[in-house]
């Protein structure tokens, strides 16, 4: 399985998480409970994994640790205290990283606001882990929100939620979801001219069929 290449990882930059999962109805969704900490923000990198019981030291060490680009996951399978706050993010800032997945929680939510780094986590709270486990990087599989995760998996967020997608599973759906913010945008772009939404889609025609009984599907007519 080849790495996406740098050109490939700028297009799926550019797209809304929910265009790629529009374009490949089959990309993992981790529990839509992690969410964007940092609002307006896109996210997407290679994932590289950390477990941190309760305990931001590994924490601290992998954002130093992980290569430029990649999406720092981290797992925290006792979840009540904080494993990750604005030092942290600092931290993974200056070494180039995408962003911040926790499973678990965070802190100094007005700090990362302002660093701007994209950062997911189940919520957050004042009270910070121990700092005593020497582990850093995991490099192995975990599960983030109920999904399996390996390092080098393509982590994807943005506000709607998260995705998790192979390198070959985003190389196939780039097209498709790049075809889809075309149409979306030629949508809006009539609406704004005042047509309604309906005479941009095939929905009278698809609604027919469906009363019937009949294989259809919803589809833009642009």
């Amino acid at each position: 399985m080849d790495p996406l290449t740098p050109e490939e990882l700028g297009r799926v930059r550019a797209l809304a998480t929910s265009s790629l999962c529009d374009a490949d109805k089959t990309l993992a969704l981790p529990d839509p409970a992690i969410r964007a900490m940092v609002p307006e923000v896109r996210m997407a990198g290679p994932a590289v994994t950390v477990v941190a019981p309760d305990d931001h030291l590994p924490v601290l060490l992998a954002a130093g640790q992980a290569p430029p680009g990649s999406v720092l996951v981290v797992v925290n399978p006792r979840g009540a205290r904080a494993v990750a706050g604005e030092l942290v993010a600092a931290e993974a800032r200056r070494s180039g990283l995408a962003g911040v997945v926790i499973d678990g929680y965070c802190r100094d939510v007005a700090g990362l606001r302002r660093l701007g780094l994209p950062v997911f986590a189940r919520g957050s709270t004042p009270a910070s882990g121990s700092a005593r486990d020497p582990r850093g990087l995991d490099e192995g599989p975990v599960a983030l929100g109920g999904v399996p995760v390996r390092p080098g998996d393509l982590v994807l967020g943005d506000d709607d939620g998260l995705a998790v997608a192979t390198p070959d599973q985003l190389r196939a759906a780039l097209a498709g979801a790049e075809e889809v913010e075309r149409a979306e945008a030629a949508v809006l772009a009539g609406m704004g001219e005042g047509r309604g939404l309906a005479d941009h889609t095939n929905l009278a025609e698809h609604r027919a069929a469906r009363a019937d009984g009949r294989d259809s599907s919803l589809r833009f007519l642009v």
